[in-house]
């Protein structure tokens, strides 16, 4: 194995850890900071949106921001189209992803989806070059299922391929909007439980009032609460409403039952609390929507 491929399976078993710890959306001052790789230091990002550390020849990451600088965008095809840096195809960074493309090396993909925390995808592969669009192509592996022995033509190539990439890269979308969702949920409550205040941050949720497909099911924030795992499945299952006032009520049977502390502690002594609210009016719940989830509790 090269140094290169080394330290790339070395990065991405690092960020699926630090993914894991912060429930998908990654701190940019832990990817800034990276980790220890033989005693050099590994960043994961940097300045650029095409990022290098010193220990490589090539990119290791590139980072999208919405209503950015760069419009970057998800094709009908399936794939990101991700712009060059500026106007110069000769740019070194710029080259470098022609280089990433011509050897087939992964990288990682950041996508911003709260303030200073970004969704990372990995590995993806740059699998065609367009320097007149000063754009080039990029999919995600699992899409593809691409070896270093495969190149841009097969990549581009068959039905079956281009359905498979476009169920994965709708696949990928979709987990790019829950996170943005959640980030800007638990932004907004100051990453604490609405119900029981609890603040670890990866044990908690973004729950939505109307759920996501059902009429004003958008996922915004004043359609959002943040709860914790236990309090999310309470609320999704009915054993618990919240009227339309912020009032809390556990379902009468949940409040009849004899149980252990959990139960009575973590359930039943919720029963006519107060919802935290955002300090921020226009983060707040909408009435209207908790009118709509709470007449779905009483008829539970």
């Amino acid at each position: 194995m090269s140094a290169d491929t080394d330290i790339r399976a070395a990065a991405f078993s690092w960020l699926s850890e630090q993914a894991a710890r912060h429930g998908d959306a990654v701190p940019w001052g832990t990817l800034r900071d990276g980790f220890s790789y033989r005693g050099a230091r590994v960043t994961l990002v940097g300045p650029s949106g095409i990022w290098k550390p010193r220990v490589l020849d090539l990119p290791l990451s590139i980072t999208s921001i919405p209503d950015g600088r760069y419009d970057d965008s998800f094709t009908a095809a399936g794939f990101l189209s991700y712009r060059y840096r500026g106007k110069d195809p000769h740019h070194r960074d710029n080259v470098g992803l022609r280089e990433l493309c011509r050897t087939r090396t992964p990288l990682i993909y950041f996508h911003r989806v709260a303030h200073a925390r970004y969704m990372p995808v990995w590995p993806v592969f740059i699998v065609e070059d367009r320097p007149h669009e000063l754009c080039c192509m990029v999919a995600v592996e699992a899409a593809l299922k691409l070896s270093p022995s495969e190149g841009p033509a097969n990549a581009m190539g068959s039905d079956s391929i281009i359905g498979v990439r476009r169920y994965i890269t709708g696949e990928t979308r979709r987990r790019l909007h829950q996170t943005a969702f959640r980030e800007r949920v638990l932004d907004a409550y100051s990453g604490c439980c609405s119900l029981c205040r609890l603040r670890h941050r990866n044990l908690l949720d973004a729950a939505h009032i109307v759920p996501d497909g059902e009429p004003q099911g958008d996922p915004i924030v004043p359609n959002g609460l943040s709860l914790c795992k236990i309090h999310h499945a309470a609320y999704d299952n009915d054993l618990i409403g919240i009227s339309p006032d912020y009032t809390v009520h556990v379902r009468r049977d949940v409040r009849d039952e004899t149980d252990g502390p959990m139960l009575r502690h973590g359930l039943q002594q919720l029963h006519e609390s107060r919802v935290v609210l955002p300090h921020r009016r226009a983060d707040r719940p909408d009435r209207d929507r908790l009118a709509w989830r709470y007449d779905r509790f009483r008829a539970a």
